[in-house]
């Protein structure tokens, strides 16, 4: 049993740090980068977990998006209790389509914003500046973005800018140095502010290009591994894990293989019987076009919603189409934010709304990957530190969430 002060979050209890802790949600860190990494050689320090600490699989919350991932991470707990069931939804009260961009829409605080209030030093930096609000939210401390790295106040450090903190410019929004650059930020912060608890949150832009082995993937994931090497140099427990996987979407000769739902249901049903939301959707989409594993329907006019659940299942790709109780019951979300029934795809295939909803020009010669159904939903679960008997026996008996790391972390290192 730890003998560290408890300070309690959303019904869970963590210990307050004896050492700096820094958390790391690697965006779209699928298992077979770290499983190839690890056997090529591209992350000698992960690798050397595997008996200096723990190395393992968790499974992340569904869907398997950037925003319902973080927010669960640094909450502990589900989008049911929550509320941020994905990147982009229908408010089914107003018919507003809305972009999940701050906390207006968190029904919980978080495990950051408790460990401050209880006198914890802590720090946020993520890639994207959509995350910061929420992730930062009723958090005392330092909190800025890769996009944004000037907003924090950091002159009592010494520095009049996150540029200057790190010592390069605001990377390009797409491109790997976004993730660096707040990687950086996290170390520099170790080395100077000494947070007793930070989190640090990337961008999955090399994952959506390059699949495990490919050079840019491994220049990336290497450079990764050299920077949690040097947050354990300096002496904090590191955890990491993943908001989502990452998989090929595209056929034998590289065209995407994507199922229109929208074009779908309405060629099938009659024009405007339904409105399919894709929770992927975010100010990111050159990555994607918005086309991820999972979509929710929600139906504008009467139909015999049985007969197009069944018509949707039909479609090739589809995997699973789930009605608003089942879903929510299985994957612990909350119904009034869920539509009247949800699609999920296989793991080489991805759905949409309209054709024309989803530009894909942007990719280029690249093969379409992205994320968002259950074929995304395996996670590393990553410490650098080894685990007490009664977590190492949960961590091979039991299931593991991807937001069990704080706890992990807090809780049950050595």
């Amino acid at each position: 049993m730890t003998t560290q002060p408890l300070i309690e979050a959303n019904g869970r209890s963590y210990a307050r740090p004896p050492r700096p802790v820094v958390v790391i949600c690697l965006d779209g860190f699928d298992p077979e980068y770290l499983e190839r990494g690890i056997a090529d050689g591209v992350l000698p320090t992960i690798g050397a977990l595997r008996s200096a600490g723990y190395v393992g699989t968790a499974l992340a919350t569904v869907p398997t998006t950037t925003n319902t991932n973080n927010t669960s991470i640094v909450t502990g707990v589900s989008p049911a209790i929550h509320g941020i069931n994905g990147n982009y939804y229908l408010d089914a009260d107003t018919g507003e389509e809305i972009m999940v961009t701050d906390a207006r829409r968190l029904r919980c605080g978080t495990i950051l914003g408790a460990m401050s209030k209880a006198g914890v030093r802590t720090a946020v930096v993520t890639a994207k500046d959509k995350l910061l609000k929420v992730l930062a939210y009723e958090m005392d401390g330092i909190a800025f973005s890769s996009e944004h790295p000037n907003v924090a106040d950091l002159t009592a450090l010494g520095f009049n800018s996150g540029e200057e903190l790190v010592g390069r410019g605001r990377p390009d929004q797409y491109s790997a140095d976004l993730s660096l650059f707040a990687l950086d930020a996290g170390v520099r912060l170790m080395e100077t502010a000494k947070p007793e608890l930070m989190y640090l949150s990337t961008s999955d832009y090399v994952q959506h290009k390059y699949q495990p082995g490919e050079a840019e993937s491994d220049d990336f994931h290497a450079a990764v591994d050299r920077r949690i090497a040097r947050l354990i140099e300096l002496g904090a427990t590191v955890a990491l894990t993943a908001d989502h996987g990452m998989a090929d979407k595209s056929d034998a000769d590289g065209r995407p293989k994507v199922v229109y739902l929208e074009d779908a249901l309405n060629q099938k049903f009659g024009a405007g019987v339904a409105r399919v939301i894709c929770p992927i959707a975010d100010p990111f989409v050159r990555h994607h076009g918005a086309l991820g594993g999972f979509v929710r329907v929600h139906l504008l006019k009467p139909c015999d919603i049985a007969a197009m659940m069944s018509f949707a299942r039909s479609l090739p790709g589809v995997e699973l189409v789930l009605d608003l109780a089942t879903v929510c019951e299985r994957y612990q979300l909350p119904p009034d934010r869920e539509g009247d029934f949800a699609v999920f795809t296989d793991r080489g295939t991805v759905v949409g709304a309209r054709r024309e909803d989803h530009d894909l020009s942007a990719l280029g010669d690249h093969r379409l990957r992205s994320h968002g159904g259950l074929g995304e939903q395996r996670v590393p679960f990553v410490l650098s530190r080894p685990l007490k008997r009664d977590y190492r026996e949960r961590a091979t008996k039991g299931v593991l969430r991807n937001y069990d790391i704080f706890e992990f972390a807090l809780n049950g290192v050595d």
